[in-house]
């Protein structure tokens, strides 16, 4: 059948209520009202408030409790409301929900997931855009994910809640309402892999939540001009899927990272030097990135100017273009002013 993201999301959480006593899921708003975003919708009344029930607005106590409970045998699914509320929780989230396996030498782990509503894109005020997924990978011991559709939701909230440790769980807010088609109950990719989803043999765009739309967008307008752009959708920040990015940027020899978060110190940076390193041999200009301005995120009228869109993403091509003296669309070993033609092994693997 046809959801939208929040659809898949309530109907990954209300079969995995239905499928193990042990879940509870709860925060602010996620009872009767069934959350800002309706992603809870209905949960309370079919399982009871003691299944689905909201929290005081103490972010720090919400995921304080999660870690109480989860030590006592429960899988406590917990939501933040807005990236940005989350972090009077941080210092829960680094301290003890991170570290506990680590602190009892693999003894005790921690089935909690945080869900944490994140991105623009919805004309939000402050505090309600943030991008905050390069606080949270870069804490040792937290699963990183966020997907990019309703299947994805589905499959990798499913996949999430299963796991014995904790995963941060993003949700791009400005796809909640995307739909595309979701099948029976079946898992998708595996949580902590990429995928391609578009092919292509010219440059390979890397995305994850919220771009990954803009730059399938932004690959299908290059297309227009002779440029075959390849997409990957990260999904998993952390752990990363090495594997499947630099096979792709190893087939095209070209790489740029989208994101929505301020680019310097952003997660973007953190890919750019994973695929320098594994694929310099193989790269033909550096590894750019298209992120949002290093600024606090502007007031909602302007955040259309401050998050990349097809424009800056089809810039980025240009110049690596230009960096790479590569004319797109040619074949190697073409005519002469074709652009250096890339060895064979690449084009062909």
């Amino acid at each position: 059948m046809e959801l939208s993201l929040a659809q898949a999301l309530n109907r990954a959480l209300r079969d995995a209520l239905r499928e193990d006593p042990d879940v509870v899921v709860y925060g602010e708003d996620v009872g009767p009202l069934g959350g800002v975003f309706r992603v809870t919708d209905g949960l309370t009344a079919e399982f009871g408030e003691e299944r689905c029930f909201d929290a005081p607005i103490a972010e720090s106590g919400i995921v304080g409790t999660a870690i109480g409970m989860a030590m006592n045998g429960l899988r406590p699914v917990v939501e933040m409301q807005f990236d940005a509320f989350g972090y009077p929780a941080f210092q829960q989230v680094v301290s003890h929900l991170a570290k506990m396996r680590n602190r009892t030498m693999g003894r005790l782990g921690l089935p909690v997931v945080v869900r944490v509503p994140y991105g623009g894109g919805i004309g939000g005020v402050e505090h309600h855009s943030d991008s905050s997924e390069a606080y949270y990978a870069h804490t040792p011991g937290l699963t990183v994910v966020t997907p990019a559709g309703p299947a994805d939701g589905y499959s990798m909230l499913r996949d999430a809640i299963a796991l014995p440790d904790p995963v941060i769980f993003l949700e791009p807010k400005r796809l909640y309402w995307s739909k595309a088609e979701v099948g029976a109950p079946a898992r998708t990719e595996a949580l902590d892999r990429a995928v391609v989803r578009r092919a292509g043999s010219d440059v390979t765009l890397l995305a994850y939540g919220p771009t990954v739309p803009t730059a399938l967008e932004a690959a299908e307008a290059a297309h227009a001009d002779g440029c075959a752009v390849e997409v990957v959708d990260l999904r998993s920040l952390a752990p990363f899927d090495d594997a499947t990015v630099t096979a792709s940027v190893r087939r095209t020899g070209r790489a740029v990272v989208v994101h929505e978060a301020s680019t310097f110190g952003g997660y973007g940076a953190e890919v750019a030097a994973r695929v320098t390193e594994q694929c310099f041999h193989y790269l033909e200009a550096p590894v750019l990135r298209v992120g949002g301005f290093d600024i606090p995120y502007p007031p909602p009228k302007l955040e259309h100017l401050h998050l990349p869109g097809v424009d800056r993403i089809l810039d980025a091509i240009a110049r690596l273009q230009w960096e790479s003296g590569w004319t797109p669309g040619a074949a190697p070993g073409g005519p002469a002013g074709a652009g250096p033609a890339l060895p064979a092994a690449r084009s062909t693997s």
